[in-house]
């Protein structure tokens, strides 16, 4: 029993980052793939929150009502949802508004250049 982890960090990590984190990441794509503001994918990471908690519950008998442990599954579900409403919504930017924005990073966009245009 740890800080961050309440069972095992096996556990930990196949409820939380794999399985949470994972349909955290296609919540956040899913949010930015239908325009939804951040307000509202936070508002789904909370509810899938509940739904991480739970399952660290039934399959390996941790504590479901342990405000501690429900901040740390929020907490790493919403990086990496966050991550993935970023991540899409940068190619969202650099794909639709192509003349507009160029893609700097996976997770940012940037104006193009004037002379990148292609007119002079």
């Amino acid at each position: 029993m740890g800080i961050i982890f309440e069972v095992s960090l096996g556990d930990f990590l196949l409820v939380t980052v794999f399985l949470g984190g994972g349909a955290a990441w296609l919540t956040g794509r899913a949010s930015a793939l239908t325009w939804r503001p951040t307000w509202l994918l936070a508002w789904f990471l909370v509810l899938l929150s509940f739904a991480v908690r739970f399952l660290h519950y039934a399959l390996f008998h941790g504590s479901l009502l342990s405000v501690h442990y429900w901040l740390i599954d929020l907490v790493v579900l919403a990086v990496l949802g966050f991550a993935g409403w970023r991540y899409t919504r940068t190619g969202q930017m650099a794909t639709q508004y192509s003349w507009l924005y160029e893609k700097s990073s996976p997770f940012s966009w940037r104006e193009r250049s004037k002379s990148s245009g292609g007119r002079a």
